[in-house]
């Protein structure tokens, strides 16, 4: 019934437990593993459920996506970054969501290992929100009103992103202009420009350990701002 896919970037044990976990999730149909540059690989990543992609050179985010979503041969697309943890599973709540009521993206609340709710769903960027983040640390997290458990948001973002297969079709997928940050924007506002609904599930929670290196190291600083650049330009 899902698909999931995932890319590590030299991520060892924490992406061998994700994969030992999600083997275990009856829903769990097939996972795309793809190696974006080389590592050891886990024990747990010779599974019948795993399809190991290895890349001769690293690709984007993106493009890695786009790329395992030519193997999925089921309803549901589910992409998750390599440093997710789940607790209880999720897909049975995501499945039954998307069914009966009609969404095409659905994503949990994510948390760090501490249990402080991530800026996982926001307001679409602009220059003026770009600015006042950039001076005062404000992360632009939607202030919509749930309504029984579901978080109506401009944006999700892409560390848990839980399509509806028909409907990633329809949009091709991610745009492979960005190589990485802002695909996940760029796409949300995609979907729903083509009549797409999103929702973030308030009642279901993963845990992400996050490395934030954009705010680390200047060469993804430099990323970011390039793909926020493209994202603003594109309107």
């Amino acid at each position: 019934m899902i698909t999931v896919s995932i890319v590590s970037h030299g991520h060892g044990a924490l992406v061998g437990s994700l994969l030992t976990r999600l083997c275990a999730l009856p829903l769990v149909e097939s996972i795309i593993f793809t190696v974006n540059t080389p590592e050891n690989l886990p024990s747990s990543s010779i599974h019948p459920k795993i399809r190991i992609i290895h890349n001769s050179l690293p690709k984007g985010y993106g493009q890695n996506h786009n790329a395992a979503f030519q193997h999925v041969k089921t309803p549901f697309f589910c992409i998750l970054n390599p440093d997710i943890s789940i607790i209880t599973d999720p897909f049975p709540r995501l499945v039954e969501i998307s069914k009966n009521q009609g969404f095409d993206l659905l994503a949990p609340v994510v948390a760090d290992r501490n249990g402080i709710v991530q800026d996982s769903a926001r307001h679409f960027p602009t220059l003026l929100s770009l600015a006042r983040k950039l001076l005062s640390g404000h992360p632009g997290i939607t202030t919509a009103k749930p309504e029984n458990d579901l978080l109506d948001s401009d944006w999700l973002a892409g560390m848990f992103m839980f399509f509806k297969t028909e409907f990633f079709a329809r949009l091709s997928g991610f745009d492979e202009r960005y190589f990485l940050y802002y695909e996940d924007v760029d796409i949300c506002r995609r979907l729903r420009r083509q009549g797409g609904r999103l929702r973030q599930v308030l009642d279901l929670t993963v845990i992400h350990d996050a490395r934030r290196d954009s705010r680390r190291k200047l060469k993804f600083a430099v990323m970011h701002a390039r793909s926020a650049a493209r994202f603003l330009l594109s309107r």
